[in-house]
């Protein structure tokens, strides 16, 4: 499909998977201006980003001396354990041998390099680029290599099908009023009907979106629901972390839910969370996180809330059928550099109304 609408960026997406494989310092390879803006989102969740800035003479002469330079000043002026050399489009068009700049530059620290750039139609392609070099390296297994790639495959497949990529334009949205989505919601947990609540969330997102379980559980703490999160332990190291940090803190206030899947299996994660749904029979599901990755037939004839942090997911997901669709708008910028769960504005609504009522 050709897209009309922005996409995001295998680069980044390259930048953010060596965070997660606990990479301190990471060097983009090109322009001062590629990436900033995650770029700097990054730096707050602990990535120190460098850049070797590089200019149009650098454009037509290579960069390769000037790449060997940042390297060698990133490890005496950090002392990082692990780097990675981020490539971009200019290093691309330019022919840039990451690793020829890494072998050369005398370096010790664990440095892997990362051939890649904007080009690519899918971003999955950005975590494949940097998750095949930090197999080589033994940074990861190559049976969690393969697993990656399986479950990048089958997130893909869940944007293609029901997600943002599902169209070649799709309008962005805030959908739903908050306090009208949580005065129903509020109103079916008090109905005395049997509910679901689950989240099935992308990785550190899970830090926001778990708040919204917990603000169901405060505002209905002998409601009919089964609670459900994607926290077992799997994946790599940050993703670990998080899962463990974010279920200590959702036990620490008193909801304990079942485990179904690992933060990076949300996309998945969608037919065992469907099955789950079959077995509990519920009159009413409350889904966070990716709640397209679910089919819709899993959802037929259970009144849906859902909460998402893509406003060009509101129309997917009114397509599936679900009642209504909130959006945490704020949402990714606001979990980048926590390590325990965060309030999030559907919840503090929640949590609001149900004080009113």
């Amino acid at each position: 499909m050709h897209y009309i609408q922005p996409r995001p960026s295998s680069i980044v997406a390259a930048l953010y998977t060596a965070r997660d494989l606990e990479v301190d310092v990471a060097i983009l390879h090109g322009p001062s201006g590629c990436s900033f803006k995650h770029a700097r989102l990054l730096e707050e969740d602990g990535l120190r980003v460098l850049t070797t800035s590089l200019a149009d003479n650098e454009f037509i002469f290579g960069g390769q001396t000037v790449l060997e330079r940042v390297l060698k000043d990133a490890e005496k002026d950090f002392s990082p354990k692990r780097m990675a050399v981020v490539g971009t489009c200019v290093s691309m068009i330019i022919g840039e041998d990451l690793r020829a700049a890494i072998d050369s530059s005398g370096i010790t620290t664990p440095t892997i390099g990362i051939d890649v750039h904007a080009g690519f139609r899918e971003n999955i392609q950005g975590v494949i680029a940097a998750l095949e070099p930090a197999a080589e390296a033994g940074w990861i297994s190559a049976d969690e290599l393969e697993r990656q790639k399986q479950l990048l495959a089958a997130a893909n497949e869940v944007e293609r099908l029901r997600g943002a990529a599902s169209k070649p334009y799709i309008e962005p949205s805030r959908g739903d009023l908050k306090h009208l989505a949580a005065r129903r919601l509020l109103d079916l947990a008090r109905s005395g009907k049997k509910g679901v609540a689950v989240m099935n969330a992308k990785k550190e997102t899970a830090y926001m979106f778990a708040d919204e379980l917990i603000a169901l559980h405060d505002a209905c703490p002998d409601a009919d629901i089964t609670y459900v999160a994607n926290l077992e332990s799997r994946g790599l190291p940050k993703v670990r972390t998080d899962a463990a940090n974010v279920l200590a803190g959702m036990r620490e206030r008193g909801l304990d839910p079942e485990l179904l899947g690992a933060l990076d299996e949300y996309g998945a994660n969608g037919d065992a969370v469907g099955e789950r749904l079959r077995e509990i029979k519920p009159d009413f599901a409350f889904l966070v996180g990716v709640p397209h990755a679910v089919p819709q037939e899993y959802t037929a004839g259970i009144e849906t809330i859902s909460v998402t942090n893509g406003p060009r997911q509101v129309a997917p997901l009114k397509d599936l059928g679900h009642a209504m669709v909130v959006v945490e708008v704020d949402l990714h910028p606001k979990t980048l550099g926590v390590r325990s769960i965060v309030e999030s504005e559907f919840g503090a609504v929640l949590r609001s109304v149900a004080e009113e009522e």
